[in-house]
């Protein structure tokens, strides 16, 4: 596909989030810089994909209902 979306950015984006939901140490030890740390991947997200033309439908859909294993899933299979 010659015009088809540099995924990287948001391969490595999903996979960024998922780790720091899963930082439990963090989340025990400052839970409000997991939080400001997942506000600014998620921002980071949408904005990827609001510049990002020809997103597929499946894709976005994940994305738009935050089902980040999903979407990171998605991304894999396609690469």
């Amino acid at each position: 596909m010659p015009n088809s979306p540099n995924y990287q950015p948001l391969k490595s984006l999903l996979e960024l989030r998922l780790s720091v939901i899963s930082n439990t140490e963090l989340r025990d030890s400052d839970p409000d810089e997991q939080l400001r740390q997942l506000q600014s991947v998620s921002e980071d997200i949408t904005q990827w994909a609001d510049e990002t033309k020809g997103i597929p439908q499946q894709l976005n859909h994940f994305l738009k209902q935050s089902s980040l294993s999903k979407a990171l899933e998605f991304i894999q299979a396609i690469e």
